[in-house]
């Protein structure tokens, strides 16, 4: 079986008056991110206004995706941004596995399947 990388973009709007809390929160997430096996990229970029922040990430397959969903990064600092702000659009490009399709449907997660492609 060939394994895939998954790709997550997700689109958040900060609340009004939270950009802070958001900063502060973020960086938190990407120093426990940059320690989980099998994530590739956990690229964070903002708009001119900081109103809008877009991450991009890339995780080696879909035991990568299940291990940073059921770890700390996600299940102590997820709701903590969500407090500073909303989920715009969260897609995922690839196969996450069955139980991380779940998890992600609760954050309202658009899933798209490999079609066609190159892979190496």
């Amino acid at each position: 079986m060939i394994k895939h990388t998954v790709r997550f973009t997700v689109d958040l709007t900060i609340n009004e008056g939270k950009f802070d809390e958001f900063e502060g929160i973020a960086q938190a997430m990407i120093v426990g991110t940059q320690k989980e096996p099998g994530a590739l990229g956990y690229d964070w970029y903002l708009s001119g206004d900081r109103r809008r922040c877009r991450i991009l990430e890339t995780y080696a397959d879909a035991d990568a995706v299940l291990a940073h969903l059921t770890g700390q990064v996600v299940q102590e600092f997820v709701p903590k941004i969500l407090g500073a702000s909303s989920i715009s659009r969260f897609e995922v490009y690839g196969d996450p596995g069955p139980k991380a399709a779940q998890m992600l449907a609760g954050f309202g997660a658009q899933i798209f399947e490999l079609w066609h492609g190159l892979s190496r």
